[in-house]
C-alpha cells in the first residue's frame, strides 16, 4: 500500500451492511412474488398453453369466414 491509497477500515461501514440487508429483503420479496413452487409454474405453463390453443382456434375460425347456413 502506498501513501496515496486510503486505508480500509477494519469493520464494514453501516451503508454496506444496509445495502446487503436491502438486497436480501428484495430477494425474499421476489421469491414470494414469483413463487418458487413447481406446481404454480406448471399451472402457469398450462394456462399459457390453453390460451395459445384458444388463440389458434379463434384465428382458424376467423380465416374460415362466416359459418355457412
Amino acid at each position: 500500500m502506498t501513501s496515496a491509497e486510503p486505508a480500509r477500515p477494519a469493520i464494514p461501514r453501516a451503508r454496506e451492511v444496509q445495502a446487503s440487508v436491502l438486497a436480501a429483503f428484495q430477494l425474499v420479496e421476489d421469491a414470494r412474488y414469483l413463487g418458487s413452487s413447481r406446481r404454480r409454474r406448471r399451472l402457469r405453463v398450462r394456462a399459457m398453453a390453453d390460451r395459445a390453443v384458444a388463440d389458434r382456434k379463434l384465428a382458424r375460425d376467423l380465416r374460415a369466414g362466416p359459418p355457412l347456413r
